[in-house]
């Protein structure tokens, strides 16, 4: 980048650009979880999975991807590892054939019972209040916000 008075501004290091904070911080995350999640056996996905569908069982695959911003070339094979697990099972949908709804087994809902202690490891060995905690969240959120809006606009 060129200043108006013609010299070249520096090249920013990458441990000072937020994208890499953010990026750093979520392969931090993906490593904590590998650990505590390795208990009931699950990748941080078919966590995330699971969880969508603990709270609503018999949603969509189109939905489970909308909510959780994966695409169906990389949602499809988890989900065909997780129903080889017994953890799912998929259904067409009887009213409209073309909808897969997904659906958790007795297996599944055994691990649900399980994983609940999961958020209570992730923010002991994060450390901070729940408040601070949620603070981070809808920070975090508003910065995906505002990046989707930014990279709608560029499309």
């Amino acid at each position: 980048m060129t200043r108006p008075d013609g010299s070249k501004a520096p090249l920013p290091k990458a441990d000072e650009q937020l994208c890499f904070a953010i990026y750093s911080a979520g392969h931090a995350f993906t490593k904590l979880y590998r650990s505590v999640l390795a208990d009931l056996g699950l990748t941080y996905p078919q966590y995330l999975v699971m969880m969508v569908l603990w709270e609503c069982d018999g949603i969509t695959v189109k939905a489970v991807g909308e909510q959780l911003m994966l695409d169906s070339g990389t949602l499809t094979p988890l989900l065909k590892r997780m129903e080889a697990a017994g953890l799912i099972r998929r259904e067409r949908d009887r009213e409209d054939e073309r909808q897969v709804r997904l659906f958790v087994t007795e297996a599944g809902q055994t691990l649900g019972d399980k994983a609940r202690l999961v958020p209570e490891k992730m923010g002991c060995a994060i450390g901070g209040s729940p408040e601070e905690a949620r603070r981070m969240v809808g920070e975090l959120h508003g910065l995906r916000d505002k990046l989707l809006k930014a990279a709608d606009g560029l499309a």
